[in-house]
């Protein structure tokens, strides 16, 4: 072989192994540009967000270029980490903001993956869950080391070509400081002069901030002298049967939006009529949760204590303290107090704290249906088992019940029928071929529009049950608080639709109404949109003096 062949085989090795290190540093460079100038928010997650010019990624580049060797790795590797680390907030940020509605919490919102890998479980089961989980690890691990990684190969090249890296910076830059100038974007809150990644560090230091001061003020409300006194505990309900109905994700959406609107508010028109013809009267308002999308023991938490119960550090200081709640002052006037939750599962350390004579729970529940039960309970058997249980006990007391309606919970892919009631029985009717329709979690959680059809059609199956349950059983002692925990989740519904839900109060007994006049709210079943809107926290103290009068 002669010179020249052995040079041409000697370029086509170097050109065979610089083709893997120029693949590499592509997409290293793709990496950490989309890092830098990934939008902070669902809304701007289009393509025309990698047109921007990220400035971090130019300051990075350029105090890159002035370092020594030795501190410039050093340098590289701590940025690509904080790079990485900030990634993968962002992550976490846009899939809490997807379902909960709002940005998470890096102080006290760590809690909630664990609950979501249980409520996985629930759904998927044990294994499925734990993949899903690992996963998630895995992708977090991933995310960090790669990026830092990318940074730090980014580095040593840029080095390598420093006058072009350079003349590419300054060119960059000028560019930047023009389109900041005179505000350039390219979609409304998405400017070309890109600070995403100094915007997230931020609002992330900036939300810490505000939730140690949140905090701070939920402790000191907590701490201080619990003001209930009113003359007469709940006198104006003696004798009555006071059932407060949590519905599942009954949001202020399920009026509003054009897909849900329709039917829902037909199914509330329709049975106020029925209701007004029965003899029963209603008057309803809104109440803004704390929370959206889950953790419906937050609002839970809210409206029986009259604190603003927004995450789990705040509930679990309540549930250790001796704050009145709505439970505790029926149980102190006397009533029976019953707590009805098909989707717990085992000890409730909170129902002690709320108060409750008794607690039912999914076991105790002992519904015979092989398919429906925990978060797929019909809400039709659910008040069926309270009915027998209590209200048709022979020789009772009065009874105050809290129950949780749990057939609209996420994913919507269960939704029975209603039944005669005389046919509930045990609950086993639920598995005949005519009294439901049931498709997999797995398949509806893959299509948007099929859960928002099975959250409609729930929504819809709840709000007749109801009614269904005030004609079939209810009486002259009977006052039904109906209303929704929570809005559904940002995936569902989209995002900035606020926090509110529908609340009612259902009586035959006009007395009961009097007492809530000056509250104004709003004949029959459905709020107007011009009806009351309280914060949820405030509800306790309002109902207390109302009722006590």
């Amino acid at each position: 072989m002669d010179r020249s062949q052995t040079a041409r085989h000697a370029g086509e090795g170097t050109t065979r192994r610089r083709v893997p290190e120029w693949l590499l540093t592509t997409l290293a460079a793709l990496l950490v540009f989309l890092a830098l100038v990934a939008p902070p928010g669902t809304q701007h997650l289009t393509p025309l967000a990698i047109l921007r010019i990220p400035v971090e990624g130019l300051l990075a580049a350029a105090l890159l270029l002035v370092l020594p060797a030795r501190p410039r790795r050093i340098v590289a590797l701590a940025l690509g980490s904080l790079l990485g680390l900030l990634t993968l907030l962002r992550i976490i940020q846009l899939a809490f903001s997807g379902i909960r509605g709002r940005q998470f919490d890096p102080v006290f919102d760590w809690p909630q993956l664990g609950n979501g890998v249980s409520l996985l479980q629930r759904e998927i089961g044990s294994l499925g869950a734990f993949a899903v989980a690992a996963g998630a690890v895995a992708l977090a691990i991933a995310v960090v080391l790669v990026v830092t990684l990318s940074v730090g190969r980014l580095a040593r090249v840029a080095t390598d070509h420093r006058r072009t890296t350079g003349r590419t910076v300054a060119g960059l830059a000028v560019i930047w400081l023009v389109c900041l100038t005179f505000s350039v974007q390219l979609a409304p809150s998405l400017p070309v002069a890109s600070r995403s990644v100094v915007e997230l560090a931020y609002d992330a230091g900036h939300q810490v901030r505000t939730s140690v001061e949140n905090q701070r003020q939920f402790d000191a409300e907590l701490s201080a002298a619990d003001d209930t006194s009113v003359s007469g505990p709940l006198a104006a309900l003696r004798g009555k049967d006071v059932v407060f109905a949590f519905v599942e994700s009954y949001g202020r959406i399920a009026l509003e939006d054009p897909e849900f609107a329709p039917t829902v508010k037909a199914i509330l028109d329709d049975g106020t009529r029925q209701l007004d013809a029965a003899g029963f009267a209603s008057r309803s308002g809104y109440l803004t949760s704390p929370i959206s999308g889950g953790d419906s023991w937050l609002a839970h938490a809210t409206l029986q204590s009259g604190l603003r119960v927004a995450n789990q550090n705040s509930f679990e200081k309540l549930v250790e303290s001796d704050r009145l709640t709505l439970t505790s002052a029926f149980n102190d006037a006397g009533w029976r107090t019953v707590a009805v939750m098909p989707a717990n599962r085992g000890p409730w350390p909170a129902g002690d704290y709320y108060g409750f004579d008794q607690i039912y729970d999914e076991q105790s529940l002992d519904i015979q249906s092989r398919n429906y039960f925990g978060f797929q309970a019909p809400d039709q058997y659910t008040l069926s088992f309270f009915q027998r249980t209590d209200r048709e006990r022979a020789g009772r007391e009065p009874v105050m019940a809290k129950i949780a309606l749990v057939t609209s919970h996420w994913p919507w892919h269960m939704i029975p029928y209603l039944r005669d009631w005389n046919d509930v029985g045990d609950g086993a009717v639920f598995d005949e071929p005519d009294a439901g329709q049931s498709a997999s979690a797995q398949v509806v959680m893959l299509d948007n529009a099929r859960m928002r059809d099975g959250y409609r059609r729930t929504i819809e199956y709840s709000l007749s049950t109801l009614v269904s349950y005030v004609q079939t059983y209810g009486d002259d002692d009977l006052v039904l608080v109906l209303l929704g925990d929570h809005q559904p989740p940002t995936y569902l519904i989209g995002e900035d639709k606020g926090l509110d839900v529908p609340i009612t109060i259902v009586t035959r007994d006009r007395a009961v109404l009097d007492q809530i006049t000056d509250w104004g709210w709003e004949a029959g079943l459905r709020p107007s949109p011009h009806a009351p809107v309280w914060p949820m926290e405030s509800f306790r103290d309002r109902f207390l003096t109302a009722f006590s009068k």
